[in-house]
C-alpha cells in the first residue's frame, strides 16, 4: 500500500491556523502553554477525532517556529486519513553520531461527555490541576516535545546529534492501524536512532506533594490476549444436564483465578525493589531488599505481591478474564461460551509458553485456548547504560536535588514495544510526578499537576539538550 509523505509544501496550504510559536529562549511558559492547549482540545479519539488535524497543528507551529518544508514529515496511510504521524527534525552538526529519537502518542482514549464533570475536550485549570481527556496521557509529553524542537529553533541551537520527534497514532486503541508501528517498519530511515525517549515511567511524591522517585523506564511486559472457548450439543433449557458450555468454562476461570504465574526479574524490577526498600516505609519494604539481593526468596516475593497489585504485576506474567460471552438464548443450553483472557507477559517468556501454561493450568481439553493477534515482537528491556542513565540522573540531580533515579519496567505497554525489537532501544522518561492515585489516565476526570507538568517540562528539556550535545 502507498504511503502519503507530505513535507511542508503541502503543510502550508493547510487551512490549520497556527497560534504563535515558542519563541522565547528561555522560559516560554504562556507559549508553551497554547501548544499544550491546543493539542489536548484537538479531538484525536478513534471514534471522532483526527490525529492528522493534531499533527498538521504540530507541524504548523513548529514551522512558525523556523523548521524549513525538508525537516517536516507528515506521515498519511490512504487507507487512515485520520490517523496521521508527524516527523520532524532538527539536524545535528556531526554525521558520525546517531540520532535521538523523542516519542510520544497523540490519540487518546474515548471519553464520554455525560460522564465527566467538565468537558472532556477542554482544558480546565483547577487547584493545581489541569483537566482534560490526554491531559496527562499523552498530549503532556508531545506537547513538551513540540515546545523543546520550537525553542531550540529559537534559541538557534545547534546539536550535534540529530534530534527527531515522532508524534503517532493508535496507540490506545488495540487493533487499530499504529503509526509507530507502521514508522518502524516501513518508513524506518525517517526516525532511525541510536535510542528513543518515550512515555511509560514517571516521578513518586509522597503524601505532602514532595518528589520521593524518579523512574526511568526499561522494558514493560507484552500485552496479549486468549481465547477460552467451550462448545456444546445444547438443547432445551427445560431439560437441563451436567455437560454445560457456561459451567465448563467457569471451572476453567475458577482455576486461573487460583492460578499464579512463577515469580520473575531481570535488571529493571531488582533494581527498581532495591531502591523503593530504601525510600517506602511500607512493611514490605525489608522483603523489598531481600527479593532485590536475592530473587529466588519465595518469602520475599509473597509479601510483595500481597501488599500491592501494582508490585505483584511486575514480579511476574499475570492473566486474568475480562470478557465473557455465551449461550444463544435464554431458554437453550449454551452451545457456545467464550472467555477473553487479557495476559500481560513479563520479558523473556513467549506468547505460546504462556498459552501452554494456560492450558495446564486449566488441565480440561474441552477447553480450547487459542491465541488472539498479536500485536509486536516480545524484546528483552533495552539496557540501562550509563550513556542513557548517567546524564538523566546527572539533569535529575538539578531539577530534582535529592531525588533519586530509579529503574522500572512497566506493567502496561507502550509504543516502545515496536521500536525496541526494531533496534531502536526505547526509554520511558518523562519528569512527571504524581501521587498514589495518579493522573486517572483512562478514566474519568484525567487531570495533569501544574507543577508536574511545568516542572517536567524544564526536565525534558535540559536533558535533550544534554543528550544531544553529548
Amino acid at each position: 500500500m502507498r504511503l502519503a509523505l507530505l513535507a511542508a509544501s503541502l503543510l502550508a496550504s493547510t487551512t490549520v491556523s497556527a497560534q504563535p510559536p515558542a519563541t522565547e529562549p528561555s522560559g516560554g511558559e504562556a507559549a508553551f502553554r497554547a501548544i499544550y492547549k491546543e493539542l489536548v482540545e484537538t479531538n484525536t479519539t478513534l471514534s471522532a477525532g483526527s490525529c492528522t488535524l493534531a499533527a498538521e497543528r504540530m507541524a504548523a507551529r513548529l514551522k512558525a517556529a523556523g523548521f524549513p518544508d525538508q525537516d517536516l514529515h507528515l506521515v498519511v496511510h490512504p487507507d487512515h486519513p485520520k490517523e496521521g504521524s508527524l516527523v520532524a527534525v532538527l539536524p545535528g552538526t556531526d554525521a558520525k553520531r546517531k540520532a535521538l529519537l523523542l516519542l510520544a502518542h497523540i490519540d487518546v482514549v474515548e471519553a464520554n461527555r455525560a460522564d465527566w464533570e467538565r468537558d472532556p475536550f477542554t482544558l480546565v485549570e483547577e487547584n493545581g490541576y489541569f483537566y482534560a481527556r490526554g491531559a496527562s496521557d499523552d498530549k503532556a509529553q508531545a506537547a513538551v516535545w513540540v515546545d523543546t524542537l520550537a525553542r531550540f529553533k529559537a534559541e538557534g541551537y545547534k546539536p550535534k546529534r540529530t534530534i527527531k520527534m515522532a508524534l503517532t497514532c493508535g496507540e490506545e486503541t488495540a487493533g487499530a492501524f499504529n503509526g509507530a508501528q507502521y514508522l518502524a517498519a516501513q518508513e524506518r530511515q525517517l526516525i532511525d536512532a541510536e535510542f528513543a525517549l518515550n512515555e511509560g515511567a514517571g516521578g513518586m511524591l509522597d503524601d505532602a506533594g514532595k518528589p520521593i522517585a524518579l523512574n526511568i523506564q526499561a522494558g514493560e511486559k507484552f500485552p496479549q490476549n486468549y481465547r477460552l472457548e467451550v462448545t456444546n450439543p445444547g438443547g432445551h433449557s427445560s431439560r437441563p444436564v451436567k455437560e454445560n458450555a457456561i459451567y465448563r468454562l467457569s471451572d476453567a476461570l475458577i482455576k486461573l483465578r487460583a492460578y499464579d504465574f512463577p515469580v520473575q526479574s531481570n535488571d529493571a524490577t531488582r533494581g527498581y525493589f532495591e531502591a523503593m526498600s530504601k525510600l517506602l516505609s511500607n512493611p514490605a519494604a525489608p522483603a523489598m531488599a531481600v527479593f532485590a539481593a536475592n530473587p529466588g526468596d519465595a518469602a520475599a516475593a509473597s509479601t510483595i505481591a500481597a501488599a500491592d497489585p501494582a508490585w505483584n504485576a511486575i514480579l511476574r506474567t499475570t492473566c486474568v478474564a475480562t470478557m465473557l460471552d455465551g449461550g444463544h438464548a435464554t431458554n437453550a443450553l449454551p452451545q457456545r461460551s467464550r472467555a477473553n483472557v487479557n495476559c500481560r507477559i513479563f520479558p523473556g517468556t513467549s506468547v505460546e509458553a504462556v498459552r501452554q501454561e494456560l492450558e495446564r493450568v486449566v488441565g480440561d481439553p474441552e477447553v480450547k485456548i487459542t491465541t488472539l493477534e498479536t500485536r509486536s515482537e516480545i524484546a528483552p528491556p533495552p539496557p540501562l547504560t550509563e550513556r542513557v542513565v548517567g546524564p538523566a540522573r546527572k539533569v535529575a540531580a538539578e531539577v530534582f536535588p535529592g531525588v533519586p533515579l530509579v529503574p522500572l519496567m512497566a506493567a502496561g505497554g507502550t509504543d516502545g514495544a515496536f521500536l525496541t525489537p526494531a533496534g531502536i532501544p526505547t526509554y520511558g522518561l518523562t519528569g512527571f510526578f504524581s501521587d498514589r492515585e495518579g493522573s486517572r489516565a483512562h478514566g474519568l476526570n484525567e487531570r495533569m499537576r501544574v507543577k508536574s507538568l511545568m516542572d517536567g517540562r524544564t526536565y525534558l528539556y535540559k536533558l535533550v539538550k544534554v543528550y544531544a550535545g553529548s
